[in-house]
């Protein structure tokens, strides 16, 4: 009588533990990015992280905080608990190699998105807006609404990103040829928003009279734009920047800023997700950098765009 009773018992348990193990046998894909304290890598991250999990994998995001250390301890901490690929937006174009190296060591693929590593051997495939092309294109824009003449100021994303100088020489390449225009001022802002706005009033006190600031990314020039609302200036002075977030649509379509440049962290962070996946399943043959072109926005064309893409 009492085996009869236990039988049934034993099989639901046996069940429950099968489940379970099922369960923690399933695979993981992590997903690093440098901040998920800019509104444009919280979308990247978060998009990396379905698509994943509509491939049929456990997604985790990790936050690096920009700060390498944290992103040596999320890889540590990836390569222990087994995860099986790893979607990248590294901190530092030369402090994330290491990193990235410490996982293919350890059998694990990493798939970096739009910020790239300088290693043409540790990435498994790298998927990156094709930075220089879209700053050219800002560039040309922001010579015509200049008028080809006037001081102008510009912010600089993180020193130790390559997308960073990428911006600046794209632009450059273009607004250097006009002897008309007058860079008064050139300091980092980290991609940060709050530190643009303190940097842009900084700069403001010393150079009141500009007539354009051309910024690396979209939350500093929201930023800087915040500064010059505050300076009395809004109206006077011509906001450029880089990403195609939503608070920069929103003011280009409100004509409060000039223009931005439109990444597409969509294509980018699904791109890595079905890489990962493939990779998993076997392929090892991925190209080593593939550029995702970056479209300029602005008034104009503005109707057909939306936050991080094409409506």
């Amino acid at each position: 009588m009492i085996k009869r009773l236990l039988l049934p018992l034993l099989c639901v348990l046996l069940f429950v533990q099968c489940k379970d193990r099922t369960k923690e046998g399933s695979k993981k894909i992590a997903v690093v990015v440098s901040t998920l304290n800019n509104p444009w890598f919280v979308f990247l991250a978060e998009t990396a992280a379905a698509k994943a999990k509509t491939l049929g994998y456990d997604a985790r995001i990790f936050d690096s905080q920009n700060n390498t250390a944290l992103e040596s301890d999320h890889f540590e901490n990836i390569v222990v608990a087994g995860f099986e690929a790893i979607l990248f937006n590294p901190t530092d174009a030369n402090g994330s190699v290491a990193n990235v190296l410490k996982a293919k060591s350890a059998g694990i693929p990493v798939f970096c998105m739009d910020r790239e590593i300088n290693s043409v051997d540790g990435a498994t495939s790298q998927i990156l807006s094709d930075s220089y092309s879209g700053a050219v294109s800002i560039g040309k824009y922001f010579v015509r609404q200049l008028n080809k003449k006037g001081n102008y100021v510009e912010l600089l994303g993180l020193v130790g990103d390559n997308n960073t100088w990428a911006r600046s020489k794209g632009f450059h390449s273009v607004t250097d040829h006009y002897s008309g225009l007058k860079m008064v001022s050139q300091q980092s802002a980290d991609f940060d928003r709050n530190k643009a706005m303190e940097v842009m009033e900084t700069i403001l006190q010393a150079h009141p009279d500009i007539d354009g600031v051309f910024c690396g990314n979209d939350a500093m020039a929201m930023g800087a734009f915040q500064a010059l609302v505050s300076a009395g200036k809004a109206d006077k002075v011509k906001v450029f920047g880089f990403d195609g977030a939503e608070d920069m649509i929103t003011a280009i379509s409100e004509n409060k800023v000039a223009a931005t440049g439109m990444q597409f962290p969509k294509v980018m962070a699904e791109t890595a997700a079905q890489f990962a996946d493939e990779y998993i399943k076997g392929k090892r043959d991925f190209p080593q950098k593939i550029p995702v072109a970056v479209e300029l926005v602005t008034a104009g064309n503005i109707n057909d765009y939306v936050a991080y893409g094409k409506k």
